[in-house]
């Protein structure tokens, strides 16, 4: 288990390394005169090449990618070249917020998607052609949409949840869980939809097995040959897709955070990448490939644990 381990760790650095490391070939190709930009438009000539030096844009993009490179493993993200403030403190105030809506929507997606999963394997019927019908139209629906109708449901309508806004953890729990029911139902939708199909395919052709057949003549409860036995051996495929459908939650945090009016890391990347902060946008990147590598790992672990023979 422990070369596992190191072997997912491994990959996962190397990824966020190259990932990175193209971002910052992306941005440096894009010409935009950023130092124009903090400079002002009416700067002298003189004034904005004292900026680029300043800023080190002065130097050759392989220079500075190694600069970079070699800060970033030290830990050191740089600074914003707007605000000065140090990029790890910057991602570090708005990351709970993030991190809150894409975790508890994690969280709503697994459970959802197996119990509505099982449910239609085992039912079938008319149970079975409803589940697969709304989970096509939840699949197809981009999470956008679906936030501006729980907004205007469940915010504006019934006022049962803030329209906008985040509550810290820290001043109200009761708070909290308010502002964020309605930005992570918006984004597990979309992952329960997927999934639960996955875990409805997987539970079909486990239930048809000869041990299941066997288990079941011996008189084993139904719930414990369902999650004791079938849903252990139907879970590894689930969890491959509810990795993946993790990556779709992170670009829609994106927008759902938009909507909900939550100063995110989503809104952080639209202001900061559209003004051409370099250190905030790299900053950004390797943290949310950072958070995107330890659940994948998290989900690893779990289907080794499931599946011992993706361990040799």
């Amino acid at each position: 288990m422990l070369s596992f381990l190191l072997r997912r760790i491994g990959s996962g650095l190397a990824l966020i390394v190259v990932i990175a490391s193209l971002m910052f070939v992306l941005m440096n190709m894009t010409g935009q005169n950023v130092a124009r930009n903090i400079a002002g438009q009416t700067a002298s000539e003189e004034q904005v090449a004292a900026k680029s030096a300043e800023l080190g844009l002065d130097q050759p993009v392989v220079t500075r990618y190694l600069d970079w490179i070699g800060s970033a493993i030290q830990g050191d993200l740089g600074s914003s070249w707007f605000t000065g403030q140090p990029v790890t403190d910057t991602i570090g105030a708005k990351l709970p917020v993030t991190l809150s809506i894409l975790l508890v929507g994690l969280l709503v997606g697994t459970i959802f998607s197996v119990i509505i999963g099982v449910a239609a394997a085992v039912k079938g019927g008319w149970v079975d052609r409803a589940v697969q019908l709304l989970a096509i139209i939840g699949f197809a629906l981009p999470s956008f949409l679906i936030a501006l109708v729980l907004a205007a449901i469940f915010a504006v309508k019934l006022q049962i949840f803030p329209a906008v806004g985040y509550v810290e953890l820290a001043e109200s729990f009761s708070g909290w869980a308010k502002s964020i029911t309605l930005p992570a139902i918006a984004l597990a939708i979309g992952a329960i939809a997927a999934t639960a199909q996955q875990v409805r395919g997987s539970m079909i052709d486990v239930l048809k097995m000869d041990y299941v057949r066997t288990l079941r003549s011996r008189g084993l409860s139904a719930r414990s040959l369902l999650f004791r036995h079938a849903l252990r051996n139907a879970a590894p495929p689930a969890l491959t897709v509810l990795s993946l459908q993790f990556i779709g939650l992170v670009g829609g945090a994106v927008v759902v955070e938009k909507v909900f009016g939550l100063y995110g890391i989503g809104t952080l990347v639209f202001s900061s990448s559209s003004s051409g902060d370099q250190p905030l946008v790299l900053g950004v990147v390797v943290v949310m490939v950072l958070i995107i590598v330890l659940v994948n790992l998290l989900m690893d672990v779990a289907y080794g644990w499931l599946n011992p023979k993706v361990r040799v």
